[in-house]
């Protein structure tokens, strides 16, 4: 079923992108100075890649709104590389729904690097940071203060010159950082989507 989901939302990202297949200025979309509003929302479960007892199988949803903005001209016109980079922070919540009601929440500063060389299909790379609040009571993890990193891939479709809707997959880590015990951590897969704006 997850990797169903993961299916749809790139599904869905390729129809946008395939209903709105125009001529597009991604020099001018993606200028020096842009700034980008994202909302998105996510849904994951947590990975047993250690084989370890006491696995909590996680489940969880989360949501943010990122802040970016575009430091750089674009980069490595005519090659493969070619495309631009986003920095911003992500006020960001996530709700633990299985096998305990818990939550997460706190700021991520976002890095994500677009490849413009497709037209209005943009695919993306991204690393994220973040520390905030929990309360999980886990085998993994028992904290008050906790730390969540993400890297991903995925892509956004252009709907218009400054409208994108986007999906992706992430791979998440959470832990406290040895501020408190345990501190095993878990891994998570997650996919994601969104909306962005670019002004």
């Amino acid at each position: 079923m997850n990797a169903r989901l993961i299916a749809l939302l790139a599904g869905l990202a390729l129809a946008a992108s395939a209903a709105s297949a125009g001529a597009f200025d991604t020099e001018a979309t993606f200028r020096k100075g842009t700034v980008v509003l994202s909302a998105e929302g996510a849904y994951g479960w947590q990975v047993d890649v250690e084989h370890n007892r006491g696995f909590s199988a996680l489940e969880f949803w989360d949501a943010g709104v990122r802040v970016g903005v575009l430091p750089l001209d674009t980069v490595a016109k005519g090659g493969v590389l070619y495309g631009a980079l986003e920095v911003g922070l992500e006020p960001f919540y996530q709700r633990y729904v299985e096998p305990q009601r818990r939550f997460w929440a706190g700021l991520a500063g976002v890095a994500r690097y677009h490849f413009l060389g497709l037209g209005r299909l943009v695919p993306y790379v991204e690393l994220a940071a973040a520390a905030g609040g929990t309360d999980l009571e886990l085998p993994e993890i028992r904290s008050t203060f906790a730390f969540l990193l993400w890297g991903g891939v995925g892509a956004s479709a252009f709907v218009t010159e400054n409208t994108a809707v986007y999906a992706g997959y992430r791979w998440q880590h959470v832990s406290n950082g040895n501020t408190s015990k345990p501190n095993r951590g878990f891994e998570s897969s997650v996919a994601v989507a969104g909306l962005s704006l670019f002004f």
